[in-house]
């Protein structure tokens, strides 16, 4: 088994979200850092996103920003960083993150985090990767989603066994072992990307 070397952090990047939100993404920064993995992430300093590459920094982990050139001003793009990757769009950013990750945490977030995850998640039960992929679901955020998941499967649309293609915990100190216990996942090597 392979240990996990780096994780793709998906996250928001509004400020006026609540501080158990914002707390949990300064955690697991530091987290990390103290584990020794290097996070990778979409380049920003706004919100969710600017506070877990933050602490990571701060605490002298190592942290690769990939951000698309269009998006710079938006979510303002983060000097602080150990490796930054401006691209030319999203597609290149995701297909990079993913290339660049032994796994995948999911703090909350919105539109974009979502479009991140499902990517992730298709990839994987399609077989072009087999990394673990980690919900934190702080406050309950993402029991809406786990629960339109789960109706997905009961109505036939996704199969039973999607439902673990993911893990999901409740604090960021529960990440490190949901991402070693799915290291055993069935899947194919990450160059069929």
């Amino acid at each position: 088994m392979t240990p996990i070397k780096s994780v793709s952090v998906y996250c928001g990047t509004a400020e006026t979200v609540d501080t158990v939100f914002k707390d949990a993404a300064t955690k697991l920064g530091g987290l990390l850092a103290h584990a020794g993995i290097r996070l990778v992430y979409g380049g920003g300093r706004a919100g969710l996103m600017g506070l877990v590459a933050k602490a990571c920094f701060e605490g002298g982990g190592q942290v690769v920003g990939i951000i698309p050139d269009h998006v710079q001003e938006k979510e303002i793009l983060n000097k602080d960083v150990s490796e930054m990757h401006i691209v030319d769009s999203f597609h290149t950013r995701k297909r990079m993150m993913v290339e660049k990750s032994d796994g995948f945490v999911i703090l909350p977030g919105g539109f974009g985090t979502l479009d991140e995850v499902f990517e992730v998640l298709t990839w994987k039960y399609c077989g072009l990767h087999a990394k673990p992929v980690v919900f934190v679901n702080i406050s309950g955020f993402y029991d809406p989603l786990l629960a339109t998941i789960d109706h997905m499967i009961a109505s036939g649309f996704s199969q039973g066994w999607h439902r673990g293609l993911f893990r999901v915990v409740t604090a960021p100190e529960d990440v490190g072992g949901a991402l070693a216990e799915q290291m055993s996942f069935p899947g194919v090597a990450s160059d069929k990307l």
